[in-house]
């Protein structure tokens, strides 16, 4: 099988996985890491590497660029205590335990903090799908997020530190601390400043095409830059998404929004599928060649029970002190059923992954990297246990805790649209400036929209006492109309009667629609 056939398999693997995962209540992520361990079994399937020095600048800005476009600031603000006890609390113990377990199993100092680094930082990505998927509390969701997204700076940021120490052999307590805070200052203004550029250019730019391609281009010079100086380029990032996040939306078109959201939605979904199926073939590697597997085993499983065990023993006391807090609304304090399930969801996943493989081979002197491959195997079976253990068991947990809401977001949804046309149909009845023709023609607009949306929710909720059977019947009858128009304008524009561009911008109104009501 030639490389090109090979890359085809996995993209093809990752399109039949992906519903697969549903119909089986299993987190695609895992699905994934077990096929990357499969597919190498194969007689002939060849290799699947990446350069080491390509793997964080390409995967980390994407991801976490990302991951903030599905958050606010005021989100996390509103849990910034129980994240940062987790994101930086709880990922600086992790690292700290696993590097004195890891020394004590013989590991040298310096290649036992890069391992505690690699392994700390959970990955949210199979946690919130679970969550989403079973409704649990908001809070809940905005804490597995937050954390998912902050212990990866925390991590990285000590990753960066220990492979420096380990490479160059130079390490103090005051350049540890130095670079800590440099990297922390210079990533925050990196951010800062790529966010605020970004803002101005972005109101300056009207095509849809080029605003995506900005806001593609912006995290990876934010995490570019702030790296050449010497600071965080997962803070830059971060910091840079979440400016975005609040200021842009007023600099770009509609088309630009609904464009970049899904590019972005489909680069996270298309990295992070891929990254779990490297994990697979980087394990498998690592067994057929390295003599280290059987000797590091037991270190690898000692290291997932500690971190296992470390979360529990630091979520509820946390999670008690946090909800002590004088100004904590009663709403914001976790259950000691939530609790139980932010300490099972610890799953590590792509920020581990990417690490492990991007540790250099070599070091300043020219001799191999101390320890490396007992650190990246150890490093990719923590990631596998976690998934497969934690990941597949996720879910039943949740169900047998009744953690679960009972909020609906559809109904969150439809009011919170109603209520938008309601107030931008009377801002424009108040514009007496301009000719009433032009007043009427924009609200009679919106007073058809206002129209159907109530007409639809009431259709919807006429049936919720027969199993939602109207609801079901207005999607599916919403679906066929949607059906008949494409088949109308695709005819015209096959027939010759318009043309292509008419023809697409006619489908993009169609399509726009059919997925606000029908998603």
């Amino acid at each position: 099988m030639s490389t090109v056939a090979l890359w085809g398999t996995v993209i093809v693997g990752i399109v039949v996985l992906t519903p697969l995962a549903d119909r089986v209540r299993v987190p695609l992520p895992v699905l994934l890491t077990v096929f990357g361990l499969v597919l190498p079994l194969v007689p002939g399937t060849p290799h699947l590497s990446v350069d080491p020095d390509l793997i964080l600048p390409l995967v980390l800005p994407p991801l976490l660029f990302a991951a903030t476009q599905r958050a606010t600031a005021r989100e996390f603000g509103d849990q910034a205590r129980p994240i940062l006890l987790l994101a930086v609390g709880l990922t600086i113990a992790s690292a700290a335990a696993v590097a004195v377990v890891a020394h004590a199993a013989g590991v040298p100092w310096g290649p036992a903090w890069v391992l505690g680094a690699i392994v700390a930082p959970p990955d949210p990505v199979a946690a919130t799908a679970v969550a989403r998927r079973l409704r649990l509390p908001g809070r809940v969701v905005t804490v597995l997020e937050g954390e998912g997204m902050f212990n990866d700076a925390t991590a990285l940021v000590l990753y960066h530190v220990a492979v420096a120490a380990v490479v160059t052999g130079e390490v103090t307590a005051g350049t540890v601390g130095l670079d800590l805070v440099l990297a922390v200052v210079v990533g925050v203004l990196v951010g800062v400043v790529g966010g605020w550029l970004g803002h101005l250019v972005l109101g300056r730019v009207h095509v849809a095409a080029a605003e995506t391609t900005i806001t593609i281009a912006l995290p990876f010079a934010a995490y570019l830059l702030a790296e050449e100086a010497h600071g965080s380029g997962v803070l830059a990032v971060l910091t840079l998404g979440l400016l975005l996040r609040r200021v842009s939306h007023t600099s770009v078109t509609s088309g630009g929004w609904l464009l970049g959201r899904a590019v972005w939605e489909y680069a996270d979904y298309l990295l992070t599928a891929v990254v779990f199926v490297l994990i697979g073939f980087e394990l498998t590697a690592v067994l057929e060649t390295s003599p280290v597997a059987r000797s590091a085993l037991p270190l690898a499983l000692g290291v997932v029970a500690l971190l296992v065990v470390l979360r529990f023993v630091w979520m509820f006391p946390a999670t008690w002190l946090v909800g002590r807090g004088p100004r904590v609304r009663p709403e914001q304090r976790f259950t000691r059923r939530e609790t139980a399930v932010v300490s099972w969801a610890g799953m590590r996943g792509v920020v581990s992954v990417a690490s492990a493989l991007a540790l250099p081979a070599l070091v300043s002197s020219g001799d191999a990297f101390p320890e490396r491959d007992v650190v990246v195997f150890v490093g990719l079976v923590t990631v596998l246990a976690t998934l497969v253990l934690q990941g597949v068991t996720l879910a039943p947990l949740v169900r047998w805790l009744r953690v679960g809401t009972q909020a609906d977001e559809g109904a969150e949804i439809a009011a919170l649209r109603e209520r938008a046309t309601r107030a931008a149909l009377a801002a424009v009845r108040e514009r007496a400036d301009v000719p009433g023709p032009v007043r009427e023609a924009v609200a009679l607009q919106y007073e058809g929209y206002l129209t159907a949306q109530l007409a639809l929710s009431d259709a919807r909720a006429a049936g919720q006492d027969e199993g939602d059977q109207f609801g079901t019947q207005v999607d599916d009858l919403l679906r066929a109309a949607v059906v008949v128009e494409r088949d109308v304008v695709v005819r015209a524009r096959n027939d010759g009667d318009v043309s292509a561009h008419v023809a697409d911008e006619v489908l993009a109104d169609v399509e726009a629609r059919a997925v606000r009501d029908l998603d």
